[in-house]
């Protein structure tokens, strides 16, 4: 019976559709400013201190660089991180870090990804 109501009163499905919605989107808001909140962090703070780490982290010699290390970047897997082996190994070390993209399978899309997590040289 309840069922046949609603179907008969197309306004009264699409109110029950937005309500559900702006519960869904309430919550999807409200909830990482709660997390911050109970942390006692703002946003701002929180976006400061990931900054902070990044400048902080170490970055990867690729020309000094294991395997391993390689794939600690963004995107580099092992297939990858042995090609930029092999070709450090062909063609000498590389004078710049852009060089990287003509490894195959290195785009300017993928260096853009970890291009700040690299160097050439100390």
């Amino acid at each position: 019976m309840r069922r046949l109501r609603e179907q008969s009163n197309p306004l009264r499905r699409i109110a029950a559709r937005l309500l559900a919605g702006a519960v869904v989107m309430t919550a999807l808001v409200a909830a990482p400013a709660f997390c911050l909140a109970a942390a006692g962090k703002t946003a701002k703070q929180t976006t400061a201190a990931a900054s902070k780490a990044d400048e902080t982290e170490e970055k990867v010699n690729i020309n000094t660089a294991t395997a391993e290390q390689l794939e600690t970047l963004p995107g580099i897997g092992p297939a990858l991180a042995q090609r930029i082996l092999d070709h450090r190994k062909q063609n000498g070390p590389f004078k710049k870090i852009e060089e990287l993209i003509n490894v195959r399978g290195i785009g300017e899309k993928s260096f853009e990804r970890f291009k700040d997590r690299i160097t050439v040289g100390p």
